[in-house]
């Protein structure tokens, strides 16, 4: 974490310059041409479907969330842009705020199944500091959901808290004797995306990859992108990056999902065997309740949340 400035600001961020990669897509199994691009001020962060004429702008907030299941899609006029979580989840990790994401195809590279290819690309691209202050959504009361209505309730919660700063926990539990129990948390002011989350891989129980299969699912997935766990152990070659692995990608999901609320946040997440859909809806009630939060800015000399102090450049 930089050191606090004299007087210091946070403004908004995007790539210096463009930056493309290649990839398999983890449900359709096809090549995927992705192409990060530098955008202006308040622009957000758009994707742009190119293989269509003319081609679709779809902006990555949470009012174009079309599915939740397996995945986040985002949506519009028709056509769709799936797995971006991990794209947004380095994004927001890595304090870019505007730019255009164009790809080939209905889903994003699954890469490794983690988030640090993308943050290799960001970073390789470059960040540039832009003319206007970044915008953060405060957090100033509770706001809780919990799934018990539905056939798919299975105890889900996700909240958000007031905290000053961005920190996040989850806890996960699996009839699994791999996975059992896990629980992490992480405080940004106290470390990084990079190091404590970026490298956390998407993972799958083996009966679960052959069902996907099955229903013409997963065609990309292999151990190169996927943790899969069998009954008795991971069947990877190379095993875990973390002990506790699996309860951090989904803290990582966590991130990307929650940059759909279109500006960094500072609060508190807290999860409980909580997912994609939990996290939107958790988003979604925010919007709908603004008195439970409020945009900030942080210009010279006002005090920033600790977690947030390495976005600040001197002015």
């Amino acid at each position: 974490m930089l050191a606090k400035l004299d007087r210091s600001v946070i403004n908004q961020k995007t790539l210096k310059n463009v930056i493309r990669a290649t990839g398999v897509g983890l449900h359709t199994g096809e090549k995927i041409y992705l192409t990060l691009r530098p955008a202006p001020i308040n622009t957000g962060i758009i994707f742009i479907r190119v293989d269509v004429e003319p081609a679709v702008k779809i902006p990555a907030k949470n009012s174009f969330v079309g599915a939740t299941t397996l995945a986040t899609t985002i949506i519009n006029e028709g056509y769709n842009v799936s797995m971006i979580e991990h794209l947004m989840s380095a994004f927001s990790g890595l304090g870019i705020d505007n730019a255009y994401v164009e790809v080939s195809g209905p889903e994003l590279p699954i890469m490794d199944g983690s988030a640090t290819n993308f943050v290799f690309l960001i970073q390789s691209a470059g960040v540039t500091e832009q003319s206007a202050l970044k915008k953060f959504i405060k957090i100033k009361k509770t706001i809780k959901i919990e799934v018990n209505d539905d056939s798919r309730a299975f105890g889900q919660t996700a909240e958000i808290r007031p905290f000053d700063g961005f920190r996040l926990s989850h806890t996960i539990v699996y009839d699994n004797a791999v996975i059992k129990e896990q629980h992490a948390s992480v405080d940004f002011s106290k470390t990084t995306f990079v190091k404590e989350i970026s490298r956390a891989r998407t993972f799958g129980l083996m009966q679960d990859v052959e069902y996907l299969r099955e229903k013409n699912l997963a065609q990309g997935g292999s151990m190169d992108n996927t943790i899969v766990v069998g009954d008795a152990g991971v069947l990877n070659d190379d095993g875990l990056r973390h002990a506790d692995e699996f309860v951090r990608h989904k803290i990582l999901d966590a991130i990307g999902d929650l940059y759909l609320i279109g500006s960094s946040l500072i609060g508190e997440f807290v999860g409980f065997k909580s997912g994609h859909a939990e996290n939107h809806a958790l988003i979604k009630k925010i919007m709908e309740q603004p008195d439970t939060w409020e945009f900030v800015t942080f210009g010279e000399n006002e005090k920033m949340p600790p977690s947030y102090e390495g976005f600040a450049a001197s002015s």
